[in-house]
């Protein structure tokens, strides 16, 4: 059933453009210094209160979405999910990530690579229908965290989100500079500034801020103008797609195919854990479910759809590669470019530089509509200042948390090459997306005031037997990728983890339009693939992880922490109110 529009929710709107101290911190806790020195001593019993509480469907749905004052404008259908799906995913990933992969890790099995990232993508986007279809909201991952593992959860989970989106488009951007001149046959740095800053930080790139600010300002414009936009860069990229899966084939050898696998299954894995984000910003579409007409049929529509036709284009991309050139001999920067020029297609390599800079126009632009509604429905939370969460009441979209992810990612791409930060992003992703697969077990099999505390204590410990039998996996593969001994202990506990949990715990909770197939199966699977993939990561990456993650929690400490608890505790006041007002009306 189509959800019908929604009106704005404040009978006498306040004007949009403001900046006062209220609109930023209107909680208890900030009104003076006094104020916040009193929250800070009780930071121990708050602490607890959001480490206990959970949010609800009903609060995300209906109470948190007042904080935008205005509602965005449900215009989009599955058609325009289906090609915010293909804008979102396929980027320059596909171009660069397969020809440096299948040179250094997997050779021609980078088909295989494909095929495993394809799976474990194809489990999240399963955990994320799931949810989008029954928490129908703007806040994505961080939204279902909040209702399923509480408040610290998804404040972690929001951090990660803010900071693989500010990165994220700050490195798509620089990538379409580099693109760019390859169009105009030049240097990738040739637009580039060139200064005496420290290396890495030394070549300036004004065009990937200019990119930044157009793909941002179409993106507050509308949803529905931005998905016009979409579709004609995303068909654009199709073309192109479809001519190198052609014109590959054409040109096709079965002897580059031998050896298929010449660095045994480890490099295949870990292959997998590197083009496994070629696959990525598919969670975007999750975001815009508050914009969808009909959420319970378009949503699954779009992002199955989306993913389904993804995988197979990916996995026929790589073969083709391999079987057009010997996989020693594939250039690890511009594989496909060089490949054609081998066969005789020179010009080819202007085809696919367009079409890779089509792919990250999309990406930039699917990214800067769907982290603008993560950060929207984080602000509603008050986990940062509410101001971000205010919804324009003509365009219907949120300017300001457009511009919040926007400016720091100019700053960035204008500065930084960001090659320390590429594997963090990784890490993030797979972080994410492991919280996902966790909360949904959480969700079917736990509801509070319902389920017996005996299962609730049996649900823990079946989960940390999948989540420390994944990790030991993982450990196993990192120390001795020929190795077998240690898999017959963790993979069987890791079994026996998720058959408890199908045996010995009743579903809870059953979907009421799309559900998770094979549930526990499906999301257990999911957390033991992206653990391992977090594990091929190496241990640089995990030092970064741990650091940005200490900074969050010093920020949720001294501020976020007093922000959401005195809004919980305004809401729950207001919830007693009207409960106490209809109890009246019951009696009279």
């Amino acid at each position: 059933m189509e959800v019908e529009e929604d009106t704005t929710f404040d009978a006498q709107p306040k004007s949009y453009w403001r900046w006062s101290k209220q609109d930023f911190f209107p909680e208890k806790s900030f009104d003076n210094w006094s104020s916040y020195v009193s929250a800070l001593s009780q930071t121990k019993s708050r602490l607890k209160d959001r480490l206990l509480s959970r949010s609800d469907d009903s609060k995300e749905l209906v109470d948190l979405l007042k904080e935008s004052e205005n509602s965005m404008k449900r215009c989009l259908n599955w058609w325009d999910l289906t090609w915010f799906g293909f804008g979102s995913v396929i980027g320059a990933g596909i171009f660069v990530l397969t020809g440096q992969e299948a040179h250094d890790h997997a050779g021609p099995a980078i088909v295989l690579s494909y095929v495993a990232s394809g799976i474990s993508a194809m489990l999240s986007v399963f955990c994320y229908t799931e949810f989008a279809v029954e928490i129908p909201v703007a806040g994505g991952s961080f939204a279902y965290l909040r209702v399923e593992l509480g408040d610290l959860a998804a404040f972690i989970t929001a951090g990660n989100i803010l900071l693989e989106s500010i990165v994220g488009s700050a490195a798509v951007a620089r990538s379409w500079t580099s693109y760019f001149t390859t169009l105009l046959d030049r240097h990738p740095n040739s637009l580039r500034i060139h200064t005496n800053l420290t290396d890495g930080f030394n070549l300036l790139d004004p065009i990937a801020v200019g990119v930044i600010i157009i793909a941002s300002t179409i993106a507050m414009t509308s949803a529905k103008k931005t998905s016009y936009f979409n579709w004609i860069a995303s068909a654009v990229n199709t073309v192109v797609i479809i001519f190198v899966i052609i014109a590959g084939f054409a040109h096709a050898k079965t002897s580059n195919l031998k050896p298929f696998m010449p660095h045994g299954p480890e490099g295949v894995f870990q292959a997998a854990a590197i083009v496994y984000f070629a696959y990525g910003g598919f969670d975007n579409i999750a975001t815009m479910a508050e914009e969808t007409k009909d959420p319970s049929r378009d949503i699954p529509l779009g992002l199955l759809g989306s993913m389904s036709i993804i995988t197979v284009i990916y996995c026929l991309m790589a073969l083709a590669l391999s079987m057009m050139q010997k996989y020693t001999e594939i250039d690890t920067n511009a594989a496909y470019s060089v490949a054609f020029q081998n066969v005789g297609m020179k010009w080819a390599k202007y085809l696919v530089a367009l079409g890779a800079l089509k792919g990250m126009t999309t990406v930039l632009l699917v990214g800067a509509l769907g982290q603008a509604r993560y950060t929207t429905h984080i602000a509603r939370a008050h986990m940062i200042p509410p101001w971000f969460a205010l919804v324009h009441p003509k365009t219907g979209t949120p300017i300001y948390a457009t511009i919040l992810i926007a400016i720091p990612s100019a700053c960035i791409a204008f500065f930084s090459s960001l090659d320390v930060l590429a594997s963090l992003l990784s890490v993030s992703t797979l972080f994410i997306f492991t919280m996902m697969a966790v909360a949904l077990l959480v969700r079917r099999y736990y509801v509070r005031g319902i389920t017996p505390k005996k299962n609730l204590v049996k649900l823990a410990m079946f989960l940390l037997l999948i989540i420390a039998s994944s990790m030991g996996t993982c450990a196993c593969w990192g120390i001795n990728p020929g190795g077998w001994v240690g898999y017959t202990v963790t993979i069987p506990v890791w079994f026996l983890g998720t058959l408890g949990i199908a045996v010995l715990l009743p579903q809870e909770r059953t979907p009421t339009v799309w559900g998770v197939p094979l549930v526990p199966w499906f999301p257990s699977l999911s957390i033991a693939i992206n653990l391992f993939l977090m594990g091929s990561l190496g241990a640089k990456t995990f030092i970064r992880f741990g650091i940005c993650t200490v900074i969050m929690l010093v920020y949720y400490v001294f501020c976020g922490l007093h922000a959401t608890y005195d809004r919980a505790q305004q809401m729950n006041a207001e919830s007693a109110k009207i409960n106490k007002e209809d109890d009246k009306e019951a009696k009279v």
